[in-house]
């Protein structure tokens, strides 16, 4: 030691006597034994540890496989006692940080081991699995790692759905190689036949809730929406254009078409109720251009859109209805942006291509793939590009966003009560949203199984993580691949959807017209937008929580709608002054700063209009009314990473 310039350290140094078992009961040497190196006396150890690895004279690897062993079932445990609220991804990184990572070091010394040693790993792996997967213990692990996930696609489903549920790991279903009933996602474009639902089983979901023909039908949509109006007063239900369903409104359709027979607010727009993709419409402005051969909707003409450089567009609003009972609404932070080919001018009614914002429509024009100013090529952006644009014309863009959290609320209650209860399955909706030159947004339609076709980069970047945050929202978990286990936990024998029974919180006399309207209010449900500007960017795939909760019980009817009286009567207040202050002219988005702005738009400048910097630090304190109002009203968890709960004012 001395002669290569070394100095033991006494008390960190061991040493290992290494032989067979024979070998080393024949020695002489005894535990007490210990050798002399460099004047110090070294003890023997039964076993050291060199670099992670545990070490016996016998290099069985005994101590070490069984230190792992303990370590490891020791973070099992602590993982499954949090995995109800980690999604799959998360669980599979904490195990293969705390437990894959500890069994694979140094792997290549286990080799030649005896069977009975190398199973206590093997058992470690096998729990790992059942923890990620969800398995019971009882499942054996053949089906834990063979089993996938199958979806079923109707022969004119979008490709884009099969694609990401393929990239994914599922399976599709094949009629030859499996049974009937051996799927667990079946998606298709038109809607399911009542005995579909009735047949359905636990591990079987559907694309489509029943009886939504409510709102994504044009003349449905415009009844109830005209009844919403009546029960509870045109200040919360005024963001859908006058509307007349052709041929039963004719006589009240001609009685409002004679009083403004001339100018922007004397043009209307006609549109087949039960065709999409713009098929069939067009605008009018003389009574005797209204000709049809089928029912048809006529909507006042919104003449005065926002306009980008001269361009008309409107908003594609993908939402997720998870749940009718309660209501469970999801809103998509990515969506589409839609513009005209032809810039706006009402002078010429019958170019669709200024007036349309339809793709179906404007591919054909021969501007669509010309550069156009602001805007590009083609006809379409994506959300969080206009949201860009928004900022870098200095626009405060979140009274927008709640607004439209709004709108889409407002016009799903319209049908929740009387949707039946159909937890295995969700619906995909497209809300079009027109926005008018006082930045005040108009629900134009509902689209039932809204159009995925991939027809430029924007529609690949929104739809396949659509589809993707969509599947994540359903939360498959690999256990809904085994069809036994409904039956094993459940004893499932019955239809997976019922009617929703009458009680006396649901919405009254829908289908009736009331003058009460004070008393109607009571039971609309209160609104709670989950929106958080800041994190546009940062979750673009990602849909966000709008509404969550029971309709209000009864005993608080009283409390709740004077809450609701008062947030009427503050909200049409605001908006009647801004009709007063609010332009004349259309204004220009492209022109538009910050001096110039809150004089053409005031409300946006007002005390509701919140700015990023004051969402963070927003006071949530509730009064005693809402506190009362919240505690009885049951949260519903959130799960996952995508998914986030704000609290943010509300605006009704």
């Amino acid at each position: 030691m001395s002669r290569n310039l070394l100095k033991l350290n006494g008390s960190k140094t061991e040493a290992l006597l290494i032989g067979s078992k024979s070998t080393l009961t024949n020695s002489h040497i005894t535990p007490a034994s210990n050798i002399i190196i460099d004047g110090f006396p070294i003890p023997f150890a039964a076993q050291v540890k060199s670099l992670g690895v545990i070490l016996d004279g016998s290099l069985s690897f005994a101590p070490h496989i069984q230190n792992n062993a303990r370590t490891a079932f020791f973070h099992l445990r602590n993982i499954s006692r949090l995995r109800s609220s980690l999604s799959q991804p998360s669980t599979e990184i904490l195990v293969h940080s705390f437990v894959t990572s500890r069994i694979d070091y140094c792997n290549a010394l286990l080799t030649g081991l005896p069977i009975k040693l190398l199973n206590r790993l093997q058992i470690i792996q096998n729990s790992a699995a059942r923890i990620i997967t969800g398995f019971l213990y009882a499942t054996s692990l053949r089906c834990c790692m063979e089993a996938s996930l199958v979806f079923r696609l109707h022969e004119r489903g979008p490709e884009v759905v099969r694609e990401v549920l393929l990239e994914r790991g599922w399976e599709e279903y094949d009629e030859e190689e499996r049974e009937e009933e051996d799927w667990n996602l079946y998606w298709r474009g038109s809607a399911f036949r009542n005995s579909e639902y009735l047949n359905l089983m636990p591990w079987q979901r559907l694309n489509h809730h029943p009886k939504t023909v409510g709102i994504t039908r044009k003349d449905c949509l415009a009844r109830n929406l005209r009844r919403m109006r009546t029960t509870f007063g045109s200040s919360l239900y005024d963001f859908s254009p006058t509307a007349f369903i052709l041929p039963n409104d004719y006589t009240r359709f001609l009685s409002e078409y004679n009083k403004v027979t001339r100018g922007p607010s004397a043009c209307w727009i006609c549109k087949p109720v039960d065709l999409s993709r713009g098929r069939g419409i067009f605008i009018f402005e003389d009574m005797r251009e209204l000709v049809y051969d089928c029912p048809v909707i006529v909507q006042r003409y919104i003449s005065n859109p926002l306009l980008i450089s001269g361009y008309k567009f409107d908003l594609r609003i993908y939402v997720c209805v998870k749940s009718f009972h309660p209501l469970t609404v999801y809103i998509h932070q990515e969506g589409l942006v839609r513009f005209a080919t032809e810039k706006y001018n009402l002078s010429s009614l019958h170019n669709l291509y200024a007036h349309l914002t339809n793709t179906s429509i404007n591919k054909f024009s021969p501007f669509y793939k010309s550069e156009k100013e602001s805007v590009g090529r083609g006809c379409k952006w994506t959300m969080s590009k206009f949201r860009h644009f928004l900022q870098s014309q200095d626009i405060n863009e979140l009274l927008l966003w709640q607004r439209i959290n709004n709108i889409v609320t407002l016009t799903l209650l319209t049908i929740a009560p009387t949707a039946p209860s159909c937890p295995n399955c969700v619906e995909l909706l497209g809300f079009d949203i027109l926005i008018d030159a006082e930045f005040k947004p108009w629900l134009l339609e509902v689209n039932y199984s809204p159009a995925l076709t991939l027809d430029c980069q924007a529609d690949i970047t929104v739809k396949r993580g659509l589809i993707g945050d969509l599947i994540d929202l359903m939360n498959y978990k690999l256990t809904d691949s085994l069809r036994e286990r409904a039956f094993q936990r459940q004893g499932y024998n019955k239809p997976c959807i019922h009617a929703q029974h009458a009680s006396p919180v649901s919405i009254p006399s829908i289908t009736k017209y009331q003058k009460r309207r004070n008393q109607s209010l009571q039971t609309l449900p209160k609104i709670k937008t989950h929106h958080h500007p800041e994190q546009i960017n940062q979750r673009q795939h990602a849909f966000a929580a709008v509404y969550q909760r029971h309709l209000p019980p009864v005993h608080l009817n009283k409390k709740y709608a004077s809450k609701v009286v008062a947030a009427n009567k503050s909200d049409t207040d605001d908006r009647t002054s801004n009709l007063i202050l609010g332009p004349q002219s259309r204004p220009d988005v492209s022109v538009v700063n910050r001096q110039t702005w809150p004089d053409r738009a005031p409300w946006l400048t007002d005390n509701r209009s919140l700015r990023v910097s004051e969402v963070t630090n927003y006071d949530d304190t509730e009064t005693e009314a809402e506190a009362d109002v919240s505690s009885s009203l049951p949260e519903i968890p959130h799960r996952g990473l995508g998914f986030r709960r704000e609290k943010l004012p509300d605006i009704y």
